[in-house]
């Protein structure tokens, strides 16, 4: 997934400034997302991504909140830790005219609060005189909307727009409106309580007099209608409750986990909460949107391993996942959506560019790794659930996707699966690095198409795995053996082609004259995760990963340090990704080596205490070496929340702990399970299997290679097993 602007065609990473140049505050719910700055306004500052969104189009391009004329002065300024409201405290400057200060600074405090639900953005206004006399002031919000889409939002050009509407002005509400080129009519109403003292189509004034430790609140209502629907507003209060509701609802639905150590409970509890976040409210269900701002909607590879990173604390994400990607599979060709009978969706979007076409995301199907991986998932679901009745009914989806691996998806039949972008629009590259400059050989130069990823040859290979495993428990038996020999055979042909012994390493793909790319990437560590690896190159790949190379002290970086195109500060070429590296740390416990996996969750551990509110990132950057001083430096425009970033914790705790379930024996196993030595204790509640429930403690015991493991509760029959 990359941050994608389009230049002659295609699309590519855009990055004007740093985040560091104004720390934002994101909100979420649904297909309704918003961006403030620090003050809770909305201004035209830094990446310029402020806004409130819904449906892919900003609603709300300009919020900026006065007080005596003047911004007030920000005391505080957070995110509860389960992301539902932003709350700010602030003071007023000193308030007066012709040099004369009518207002003290400090005689006011203002709370600001605001949180979304139903399309709608809520807001209150608290403001308190905490002054020894009577004071009169003005409270102002300056407010617009462009309608501009998220694709515009993020750099590209339009040759024609849209109409905006005339306003609509009441006493107390003002309704913005746009018609787009696509003939879809979208609206801003904003509503006021009390009805402000002035009320124009950009800006709400309000004349205040309060007296010593007297209080006044104000409301604002910000909705956004999609033609003829209307958000249906209520109460600051009422839709509160529902938000808290909504979310305790969400909640009893993980099972907790919480360790000895108090920062690595404040990472796993924003990543929860992050989750939570990403899930609420979506239209297609607890299908995990990828991240916010520019990725809020559907992604099938981001949803899949969000889902696995989450799958044995969470297994319900996954059905979600399935089902919806099953809906949306693929039945046709269709060249500009680059959809092909069997292939798993990359991505969809309901903005005016999408509509018209200008960019080609609707409805879009460029990643040649999302439908090895739904496959892979399916196994890992029912071998975690054993819900074999739901697997059933995407079983005829399976098949279609194995279909399209053995054909679109190897269009030359050298028994490798291999991508080259049909669509003019669409993605150059079309793995997980699908930045245009991602994939390149030794000398730098970029890899010609079709490029056959090794990580990809991977998915493969395990998604034969569950399909023969799926096939097995339905009791066709010679389909099973069919898929069981095709893994077998890809595996051989992959370690003949793909392992390079001087780099230590599989190549990173075969281009299209079959040339490898001898470079030094994170992408072989997905060899382990898939399984595809032998066990001896399994231990020289894990050296190589950690070598000084690859491993910058926070995390394993995207490509080698060594290598031509290696860049610290890109998005795909140097960088450091936290799903990337806990899917690495899975695959080397997969393996055994659980120490190195400790090691990647360590980095990992320690660059989330250097973010804000403690939040791993879509990736930062992947410099040398790790200062013993400072915290990883952040990239431009990452996501932040972001899904599978919050999803890695939890990852690298599987790896860690090595939890397996078996459903048929209604046992949770912890096979040679390995605590990091930065906690000593794990407590996981409401752990399910079907259901059955449990709380279980984990501590390591006086040798560091014993783990003791004790059950708090129980409910219905399930049992536990550790295996040291």
């Amino acid at each position: 997934m990359e941050d994608v602007i389009r230049v002659k065609d295609q699309f590519y990473v855009l990055a004007t400034s740093s985040l560091a140049d104004d720390r934002t505050r994101v909100l979420k719910y649904g297909d309704t997302f918003a961006v403030f700055n620090r003050f809770g306004d909305i201004e035209a500052v830094g990446l310029g991504e402020h806004g409130l969104y819904h449906g892919g189009t900003r609603y709300l391009s300009r919020l900026v909140l006065r007080l005596g004329g003047s911004p007030p002065q920000l005391l505080r300024s957070t995110i509860l830790d389960d992301n539902s409201l932003l709350t700010l405290d602030m003071m007023n400057l000193d308030i007066g005219a012709q040099g004369r200060v009518s207002v003290a600074r400090g005689s006011l405090h203002l709370f600001r609060s605001k949180f979304l639900w139903d399309d709608t953005c809520y807001e209150q206004l608290r403001l308190a005189n905490f002054s020894f006399n009577p004071v009169e002031a003005s409270l102002s919000l300056e407010f617009g909307a462009d309608f501009a889409d998220i694709f515009e939002v993020r750099g590209a050009r339009r040759e024609k727009k849209g109409a905006m509407l005339p306003p609509e002005l009441e006493e107390a509400e003002v309704v913005l409106g746009y018609r787009g080129r696509d003939n879809e009519v979208r609206r801003t109403r904003l509503k006021f309580s009390p009805a402000p003292t002035q009320l124009s189509e950009e800006k709400a004034s309000f004349s205040i007099s309060l007296d010593p430790k007297q209080e006044a609140s104000f409301f604002i209502t910000t909705s956004c209608q999609h033609e003829a629907a209307r958000p249906a507003v209520t109460s600051f209060d009422s839709a509160r409750q529902q938000v808290v509701r909504t979310l305790e609802q969400e909640r009893s639905k993980f099972c907790q986990v919480r360790t000895s150590n108090a920062r690595l409970d404040t990472l796993l509890m924003r990543s929860e909460s992050d989750l939570h976040m990403m899930l609420a409210g979506n239209p297609e269900g607890p299908y995990p949107y990828a991240g916010v701002p520019w990725f809020n909607t559907v992604f099938g590879r981001d949803g899949i391993l969000t889902a696995m990173e989450c799958l044995w604390i969470a297994p319900w994400m996954a059905k979600a996942v399935l089902k919806y990607l099953a809906e949306m599979q693929a039945t046709e060709v269709v060249p500009e959506e680059e959809a092909e009978p069997g292939k798993i969706l990359h991505e969809m979007r309901r903005g005016e560019m999408a509509n018209l076409k200008e960019v080609p995301f609707a409805r879009y199907y460029g990643s040649v790794d999302a439908t090895p991986l739904f496959v892979m998932l399916a196994g890992a679901y029912l071998e975690r659930t054993g819900d074999l009745a739901f697997v059933r009914t995407i079983w005829p989806n399976v098949l279609a996707a194995l279909d399209w691996v053995d054909t679109y998806g190897d269009s030359d039949s050298d028994g490798f699966t291999e991508y080259r972008a049909k669509a003019r629009k669409g993605l150059v590259q079309q793995g997980w690095k699908d930045s245009h400059d991602s994939i390149s050989h030794e000398d730098g130069t970029l890899a010609e198409p079709p490029i056959a990823l090794c990580e990809v040859q991977g998915y493969v290979y395990a998604a034969r795995q569950a399909a023969d495993q799926i096939a097995s428990r339905l009791g066709q038996v010679e389909l099973a053996s069919r898929f069981r020999s095709q893994a077998a055979v890809i595996q051989e042909k992959f370690e003949r082609v793909f392992w390079d012994e001087r780099l230590g390493t599989y190549v990173l793909a075969l281009d299209g004259r079959k040339r490898p790319c001898r470079v030094q990437a994170s992408n072989p560590g997905h060899c382990l995760f898939s399984g595809i690896a032998s066990h001896d190159h399994a231990a020289r790949l894990a050296r190589t990963l950690l070598s000084h190379e690859l491993f910058c002290g926070w995390g394993v970086r995207t490509l080698g340090s060594a290598e031509v195109r290696y860049n610290p500060m890109s998005y795909h070429n140097g960088s450091v990704w936290p799903h990337d590296n806990a899917i690495i740390a899975r695959g080397l416990a997969r393996y055994g080596f659980k120490p190195q996996a400790a090691a990647i969750f360590r980095g990992l551990f320690e660059a989330s205490a250097f973010n804000e509110l403690h939040r791993l990132p879509e990736l930062f950057c992947g410099f040398h070496q790790r200062s013993p001083f400072e915290g990883p430096t952040l990239y431009p425009v990452a996501c932040a929340p972001q899904a599978w970033a919050a999803g890695a914790p939890f990852l690298l705790l599987e790896a860690c702990l090595g939890v397996r379930f078996d459903a048929d024996e209604k046992c949770v196993y912890f096979h040679s399970p390995c605590m990091p030595d930065f906690f000593r204790e794990i407590r996981l509640e409401n752990l399910r299997l079907g259901e059955a429930a449990m709380d279980v403690v984990l501590r390591r015991g006086e040798s560091d290679a014993v783990v003791d493991a004790q059950v708090l509760r129980s409910q219905g029959e399930i049992r536990l097993k550790v295996d040291n």
